[in-house]
């Protein structure tokens, strides 16, 4: 994670964040690991808990608490009572500031303000869902401090959202099922960033791609990109490998169980357990589903078989380890960068979301060019002035 060690060492030498509290709500990976001792060069005390009770590597938690003196309060399989209390406990140490992956963290901080809150000055938000959520807050007035939503960072969802949700989405179904993906049929419910990674990369592996949107322009260029595109009446039917990657709720529901075909597989890319309606599915099933392989639980159907993976949560998380480091490397410069932002402006800030100002997203991609050993071209004077001119024409 070279961006993030650039800003590591100059952290452990400034001390910007030197005094501040901060509660991360993320997946505690090797990645999160390297974005709290980030922080911590910087002169922060950090306090971590997960954003998802199967992301936890128990390994890299175990590490941080005995090597780093982090506290993280979290490990894989927690039940959702513990998830939520660790969350609590996160905010029992008077944090400054948060780091979200879902919004959790946030939500849980406003709905008993009084209690944890009041010390929240500023935080940021890493992924699509939470942004939403925030925004939500932000609609009804009761956002209670500034947040920068770090995932509309060009640099976040251009890489992080299409390259590496599309490869760790891909690795967690074969380390689920070893399926051989050449010739399968897909359905990818949703073309956004993440849905965009999925289908080039599952179609890169010659699997034929369908993909479900409620959007007609994303639908058009799904069309365009090469991807059949119909509703999931049309394509469930033939469907091998159903994903979701839409976050909203029930878009794999009840009235669609019966349209699967014996031995579809099941899974979510999207931050909750709710695209696909779990219970609904359970209580149509013959019997109490069966785990045949780690995070595969087989639901009986009227003699016909849906395999489940991961419960419905994210699957390139809870059956594989996540994006790749590299690529969390310019998600997680942006998130130490927008805490840096916000300690010093904040006070001038309204509780409102906002974007990391564009210096700083380029900053993270000029960084990460010259790690890579990329030459970049540069304008002349002569160039430069054209384009700010409007007296050049034809």
């Amino acid at each position: 994670m070279l961006v993030l060690n650039h800003i590591k060492k100059r952290f452990s030498e400034q001390k910007p964040l030197k005094g501040l509290k901060i509660g991360g709500c993320l997946h505690i990976t090797a990645e999160t690991a390297n974005l709290a001792l980030c922080l911590q060069a910087g002169g922060a005390e950090v306090f971590l808990c997960a954003s998802n009770p199967l992301s936890t590597q128990d390994d890299v938690a175990s590490a941080l608490r005995e090597e780093f003196e982090i506290p993280v309060f979290a490990k894989k399989f927690d039940s959702r009572d513990e998830y939520y209390k660790n969350i609590e406990r996160v905010l029992m140490q008077n944090i400054d500031a948060s780091i979200d992956d879902g919004c959790d963290l946030v939500v849980t901080a406003i709905e008993n303000w009084s209690r944890w809150g009041k010390n929240l000055k500023f935080g940021t938000e890493e992924t699509t869902t939470g942004v939403q959520r925030l925004r939500s807050l932000e609609r009804s007035q009761n956002l209670k401090y500034p947040v920068i939503a770090v995932n509309d960072s060009k640099t976040k969802y251009l890489f992080d959202n299409r390259y590496g949700t599309g490869q760790s989405v891909v690795d967690g179904i074969l380390r689920a099922t070893n399926f051989l993906l050449a010739g399968k049929n897909v359905v990818i419910c949703g073309f956004g960033w993440c849905g965009k990674g999925i289908a080039k990369r599952l179609q890169g592996l010659g699997a034929r791609v369908t993909v479900v949107e409620i959007d007609p322009i994303k639908a058009l260029e799904a069309y365009l990109e090469g991807y059949n595109v119909c509703n999931l009446e049309s394509s469930l039917p033939q469907a091998d490998i159903v994903v979701t990657a839409t976050g909203n709720k029930n878009v794999i529901d009840a009235k669609h169980f019966n349209l699967l075909k014996d031995g579809v597989v099941l899974c979510n890319a999207g931050h909750f357990d709710i695209e696909i309606n779990i219970k609904a599915l359970a209580s149509v099933a013959n019997k109490r589903p069966v785990e045949g392989r780690t995070e595969v639980e087989e639901y009986d159907l009227e003699g016909k078989t849906v395999f489940v993976l991961a419960e419905g949560r994210l699957v390139n998380l809870a059956c594989a380890e996540g994006h790749p480091s590299c690529v969390m490397d310019l998600s997680f410069a942006n998130q130490a960068l927008a805490i840096e932002y916000l300690a010093f402006n904040h006070q001038n800030m309204e509780p409102r979301v906002y974007v990391l100002p564009e210096d700083l997203d380029s900053q993270v991609a000029a960084i990460k060019v010259k790690s890579l050993g990329l030459g970049l071209e540069e304008l002349s004077e002569e160039q430069k002035e054209y384009l700010q001119a409007f007296k050049y024409g034809t």
